[in-house]
């Protein structure tokens, strides 16, 4: 039995649910990192013996189950999108925004599908926007061509935070620090192509950078969809 099916104990004397659960262990994933999450210390939040919550929970990966769901909450969509392109562009953007409020969904995404009532709801709600553009199976890996782009920018760009919270550097920081050697690698004319986009590329941010490539792919995904079935 999953832990969708499983019903709840019922209440003793702390009063404990699935709900307080998720929402100790977001908190401590969203201070410390997935590291920073287990049965104790969950329990330890909720002032309750750790043996109460595998009443709830059998192990550690239905915990994150549950968090990952909890947070799909948050990127389920407001309201029906106008069309499919409007549709997955929401997808993404509100994916982004909630992996920066919560780090640790990075590492969750891209796995096996979320089975969850949050993560079920937009799964459909992304699928009913392409619904009839196209053969099921076009449509299949146009939303998993959207993932794997959305998916892969949010862990860069968590990387990237990660990586200036543990070195204490801010990017333009790092960039000043390490600046000098690039300079000279450059100077050698083996990276011609590299020294054109250090010096002549343009700097975006983070935000204006994800919204660019997400465009550029949706492009490659109208093509698609627009062309003949089988193409």
């Amino acid at each position: 039995m999953t832990v969708w099916d499983r019903p709840e104990p019922p209440h003793r004397p702390v009063p404990l649910d699935r709900e307080r659960i998720v929402a100790a262990a977001v908190a401590l994933a969203d201070e410390g990192g997935l590291t920073a999450v287990s049965v104790r210390k969950v329990a330890a939040r909720l002032d309750a013996g750790p043996m109460r919550l595998y009443g709830f929970i059998s192990t550690k990966d239905e915990l994150f189950d549950l968090m990952v769901d909890a947070v799909y909450a948050e990127i389920l969509p407001e309201e029906r999108a106008g069309d499919w392109r409007e549709a997955l562009r929401v997808l993404a953007h509100r994916t982004r925004q909630a992996a920066l409020r919560h780090p640790w969904l990075a590492d969750l995404l891209g796995g096996r599908p979320a089975l969850g009532p949050n993560g079920l709801a937009v799964a459909e709600a992304t699928l009913a926007a392409l619904d009839g553009l196209a053969d099921v199976d076009t449509v299949m890996r146009a939303v998993e061509t959207v993932s794997s782009y959305f998916t892969g920018a949010v862990r860069r760009e968590i990387a990237d935070l990660r990586a200036e919270r543990a070195t204490g550097l801010s990017k333009p920081e790092w960039q000043r620090e390490h600046g000098p050697h690039l300079t000279r690698m450059l100077a050698t004319g083996r990276y011609p192509a590299l020294a054109k986009a250090v010096h002549d590329g343009t700097h975006v941010d983070a935000e204006e950078s994800f919204a660019t490539g997400l465009d550029w792919v949706l492009d490659a995904v109208a093509v698609r969809l627009a062309g003949p079935p089988g193409s």
